[in-house]
């Protein structure tokens, strides 16, 4: 072996495409191109001799549009931060907070760290613009430092006092109907979960730890993964390796990730653990029939996820909202004057709020506390696991000790 070839063996570093260090050179080569090791090895060197001399990346262009656009996505950014925020389950202090004669206080000095009045900053500012905009012009126009053929922008308030009722109708009902999926969406989830406590409470009680064990506690923890399947399911954002890995072993979870549909998957695998349970055929029956409960789940959150409320109700909302407040400083010019500003504000921050609420409460699971409601049924069946042995040897113990006849009507004898 030559004693120059010896640098050429120590091991160099590895460049990714997406590497900043990347030489431009390669970008270039063909694909069908396969160089030797050793120009492999000199193209690396040479990459490491001159990455101090690549320029650095070109600063990104600004222009109108990104401009424009940097405060709602800034305002899209805090509303999407919050809608992945865990909600909470409420406990006795919490009403107690709730409810408190104080509150009004503690809501308006935590106004600026609302997600709803901050998502609504970029379509307040645009129309208080136009306001300001239109009161420039029309006080302009009134002190005659503008040509005379400009004309003053001002109407008749009638139009809108005609159809002022139906805006606000428009809002009731499109909140109303908001409302009326979060209600089904939270119905649905008490029903997962109840139907999930009340199955892993009868599996306790029917299967025998004896002959079952493995299967028994398999079964368990399927039911307990479940509503945290299901959540992952309908909610954005959601980990659900980091959910599942505490619940499920290793080829199970293995089984769940590769699946299209997992909380199907995770009653696949509580329909084949059942068949296999040593019971008889009256309690496998009663078993599964638990399971349409957790199906009827899949189809409500689907169903809430996948149809929204119709899209023309929505548009024609926001279609509404607009064009009267782009119009609303020319009707109350006459009135307001440079008032219209302000009114503009508060009008716009008014109406625009109630329809982001209804926007918001419209996917109905960020807003329910999931992630406790599934922790509540894992603290649950453990705990039952845990006090099942001692439950039945103290009633055992019971009877044995404490023998008792009872008469006809039910009661013991004395």
């Amino acid at each position: 072996m030559s004693p120059h070839a010896a640098p050429f063996e120590s091991p160099l570093p590895k460049f990714s495409l997406s590497s900043n260090f990347f030489p431009k050179i390669i970008l270039n080569l063909h694909l069908t191109s396969f160089p030797s090791k050793h120009q492999r090895l000199a193209l690396s060197s040479k990459t490491l001799c001159s990455r101090s001399s690549i320029p650095p990346d070109p600063p990104k262009t600004v222009n109108p549009i990104s401009l424009l656009r940097a405060i709602p996505d800034w305002a899209d950014r805090v509303k999407e931060r919050g809608m992945q925020q865990n909600r909470s389950l409420y406990t006795h202090q919490k009403w107690v907070e709730h409810r408190s004669s104080l509150r009004h206080i503690r809501h308006l000095l935590s106004s600026l760290q609302s997600r709803v009045i901050l998502s609504l900053i970029p379509p307040v500012l645009a129309f208080t613009s136009v306001a300001a905009i239109i009161a420039i012009y029309n006080s302009s126009v009134e002190m005659q430092l503008l040509p005379g053929f400009f004309p003053l922008l001002r109407a008749s308030s009638l139009p809108y006092q005609l159809t002022a009722p139906a805006l606000a109708l428009l809002l009731v009902f499109r909140t109303e109907a908001s409302y009326s999926r979060f209600e089904e969406g939270r119905k649905a989830w008490t029903k997962v979960i109840s139907g999930a406590n009340d199955f892993a409470r009868q599996v306790i009680a029917t299967v025998d730890s004896s002959r079952d064990a493995a299967l028994k506690n398999a079964l368990l923890h399927y039911i307990m993964a479940f509503p945290v399947a299901l959540k992952c399911h309908v909610m954005y954002g959601s980990d659900i390796v980091r959910d599942l890995r505490n619940l499920l072993e290793v080829d199970d979870l293995a089984v769940v990730l590769n699946s299209r549909h997992r909380p199907r998957c995770i009653i696949e695998f509580i329909s084949q653990c059942l068949q296999l349970l040593n019971l008889e055929e009256s309690k496998k029956i009663q078993l599964e029939s638990k399971i349409s409960c957790l199906q009827e789940g899949i189809g409500v959150c689907e169903q809430l996820m996948g149809i929204p409320i119709p899209l023309s109700y929505t548009r024609l909302t926001s279609r509404f909202l607009v064009l009267w407040h782009l119009t609303l400083p020319i009707i109350l010019w006459d009135d307001c004057h440079w008032i219209v500003v302000p009114a503009t504000f508060i009008s716009a921050a008014s109406l625009f709020c109630i329809e982001e609420v209804g926007v918001l409460i419209e996917e109905p699971f960020p807003m329910l506390a999931l992630d406790e409601l599934c922790g509540q049924v894992r603290s649950n069946v453990q705990e039952a696991i845990g006090a099942e042995k001692a439950i039945q040897t103290q009633l055992i113990a019971k009877r044995k000790n404490h023998p008792c006849e009872r008469s006809t009507n039910g009661w013991p004898n004395s």
